[in-house]
């Protein structure tokens, strides 16, 4: 699939899970895509960064149900800020916990889980709606999160087969399976398309967290978390992040980095980030990646190996792992 493929089997109104975290392993080229359609009056399900925050500077939601909303290195992502100051839209506002009960509630198809997160906290208060439940055993009053049941799932891994099977070689897979598990179509994009037999030729099985019977397509989208990090292919782009966080404060310079970078398809996408870059810095970008390129052409099966990275670490190979019912 392409992503305008994936975008067209989306619909206004519909409730949408996006995986990865903060800004972290999101499906940026996928939110590009929603950015530039008709797509109108969504609620998105997310642990927050700028996949929501294009979406809410595009206009195409209506309803926010989130954990956070941060660019990490930027505590807080501006446009949810400026959502959130204005009351532009509807939001739930979880514990990080309670979202993760919540899309697993919907995995096992129940309509609520109990848990005692949120409890002794303003989650009640600003969520009016939630309802707490004596236990049957104790009488322990405990918190029930509603099932966050979607009608679509984005996710993005570093490679996958074509049938959907897909791998993550960073160091946190994140909730992208039950992200996948509670949504009625999900949709990945990759790194890299490879054939079924090379995922576990220098990984374990383990990494394959997101299997076939839970993927409706595939998109090989190279480079396509950009500028969020996708471990151990690239990390975050700070470069392009403060330039993102900056314009969002103004809304000429904004007008002009939409221009420049979101109203065009995502073919163009990487020379206009490299544009921007070289007119913008006079030293090698900060991170550099070296992959940036347009996404495979239409007949091409996959991608190219990236060139090694600092350490021997490829996207073929296996990195140590970091010590460190719909509303």
């Amino acid at each position: 699939m392409t992503a305008a493929e994936v975008v067209a089997e989306l619909h206004p109104g519909m409730t949408i899970g996006i995986g990865g975290w903060g800004s972290r392993r999101k499906p940026m080229s996928l939110v590009r895509a929603m950015c530039r359609s008709d797509l109108a009056d969504l609620t998105i399900v997310s642990y927050g960064g700028p996949d929501v925050g294009l979406l809410l500077a595009a206009g195409k939601v209506r309803k926010l149900i989130y954990g956070f909303v941060s660019l990490d290195s930027i505590p807080l992502e501006p446009h949810f800020r400026a959502a959130r100051q204005s009351g532009a839209i509807e939001f739930s506002e979880y514990d990080e916990g309670m979202l993760q009960w919540g899309l697993y509630a919907a995995v096992c198809r129940l309509p609520f889980l109990p848990t005692r997160a949120g409890l002794g906290s303003d989650v009640l208060r600003v969520n009016p709606g939630l309802r707490t439940v004596s236990s049957p055993y104790d009488g322990e009053e405990l918190l029930a999160v509603p099932a966050l049941r979607l009608d679509a799932a984005l996710v993005h891994a570093s490679r996958a087969d074509p049938h959907g099977n897909a791998q993550f070689l960073g160091p946190d897979p994140y909730f992208d399976d039950l992200f996948c598990m509670a949504a009625d179509q999900a949709y990945l994009s990759c790194e890299q398309v490879v054939p079924t037999p090379e995922l576990t030729e220098s990984a374990p099985v383990q990494t394959l967290r997101i299997q076939r019977w839970m993927v409706a397509g595939v998109v090989e989208a190279p480079c396509g978390a950009h500028f969020t990090s996708c471990d151990p292919d690239y990390g975050r782009d700070e470069w392009f992040q403060r330039e993102y966080a900056n314009a969002a404060a103004d809304p000429a310079a904004w007008a002009s980095f939409r221009a420049s970078y979101l109203d065009q398809d995502e073919a163009g996408y990487p020379a206009a980030v490299a544009s921007g870059r070289a007119a913008r810095t006079a030293g090698p970008a900060i991170p550099r990646l070296p992959d940036l390129q347009a996404p495979p052409q239409p007949g091409r099966r996959s991608a190219p190996s990236p060139a090694p990275r600092p350490g021997g670490v490829t996207a073929r190979s296996w990195p140590a792992r970091s010590a460190s019912s719909r509303p």
